[in-house]
């Protein structure tokens, strides 16, 4: 036998696929701390924490309105199952977690659904897991948003110009003018 039917199977690994966003970034640069781009392994057992605490998180953000300890991430594999997830908990007493629509408390913990947005703050996080085989250990892939990951739905609209630029909602109509309307349009 030769040394490559001799080795053991390679496994896939878990793979936390994470896209930062805040819209102070390029000043405050409170994403300093972490390294993107580039991706980290951690054992199975250990929970990837995130918040400003050096001494406590393996993830920092670098701002003083973030909590020591913002939020957890455990690695865990479903009872009977070969699937593994991840939970995700709020560790933060002032900040409410927002994952995907459900919102977090403090202590509040739910499964990570394989693809969602995490919000606290002004922070929005992309969360994205790939699937793998490693029951020993997860890795995680941070990456930067240059663009808001969630746009906002509540701008309110603005009512088209007319070519000449002079809105006709600026001159209140004096009910002696023709008006123009579409068989199709419905009121």
């Amino acid at each position: 036998m030769t040394s490559f039917e001799e080795s053991e199977t390679e496994e896939t690994v878990t793979c936390l696929h994470m896209t930062f966003y805040h819209p102070c970034q390029k000043d405050k640069m409170m994403f300093r701390c972490l390294n993107f781009h580039r991706r980290e392994q951690l054992r199975a057992d250990e929970m990837a924490k995130f918040g400003r605490d050096s001494n406590v998180c393996h993830y920092n953000l670098m701002d003083t309105r973030v909590s020591r300890i913002q939020f957890s991430l455990q690695f865990y594999r479903r009872l009977n199952s070969s699937e593994f997830c991840f939970e995700i908990k709020n560790m933060s007493k002032k900040t409410k977690l927002i994952v995907g629509q459900t919102e977090l408390g403090y202590l509040n913990k739910i499964d990570l659904p394989w693809k969602c947005i995490i919000c606290f703050g002004d922070y929005q996080i992309l969360a994205e897991v790939q699937e793998g085989e490693s029951m020993d250990y997860f890795e995680t892939d941070l990456r930067l948003a240059e663009e808001p990951i969630v746009q906002e739905r509540c701008q309110p609209l603005l009512p088209p110009l007319p070519e000449n630029g002079i809105s006709s909602s600026l001159f209140p109509s004096q009910g002696n003018s023709p008006m123009e309307t579409d068989e199709n349009e419905s009121c």
